[in-house]
């Protein structure tokens, strides 16, 4: 699978830890940035990850910020994205299996990287029921209208 992955400066430590980790595991990285500890604005590079899985190019993407706040919200914009704020492994399964979030945040601030790595494997890991929780999820799409 393709993953997009965008953090802010805030972020940026633990996206480079997570994507060595995730490409030692056969993941395809698209990077969306940013590069450095050089401050800038959370917006464009959750914007840029959550337009990746919402155009098909990925199938998932993962975003970071210091507390995972901000760039879920900016990620959340994108027509198509279903982002979600997990700070533990349970919250990672019950969005991918009730809500069939596509793009998962994370507060570098608020979880270490062997955390980081625990959600990140479950919300990959894990499917979406369906039945019932389509037709929740069909309503939040219809939101987007």
């Amino acid at each position: 699978m393709k993953l997009s992955m965008g953090c802010d400066h805030g972020g940026y430590p633990l996206k480079e830890q997570l994507k060595a980790y995730l490409e030692q595991q056969g993941y395809e990285i698209l990077d969306c940035g940013t590069h450095s500890t050089d401050s800038c604005d959370y917006p464009d590079f959750g914007q840029a990850a959550a337009q990746a899985v919402a155009s098909g190019e990925c199938g998932r993407g993962i975003v970071i910020c210091t507390t995972g706040i901000g760039i879920s919200i900016a990620a959340n914009k994108v027509p198509g994205i279903r982002c979600a704020l997990c700070g533990d492994p349970f919250a990672a399964e019950m969005t991918r299996r009730h809500n069939d979030a596509n793009v998962l945040a994370l507060g570098a601030g608020m979880v270490g990287p062997s955390l980081a790595r625990r959600i990140v494997d479950v919300f990959l890991s894990t499917g979406f029921e369906g039945g019932r929780h389509q037709r929740r999820v069909d309503k939040l799409t219809a939101l987007e209208h």
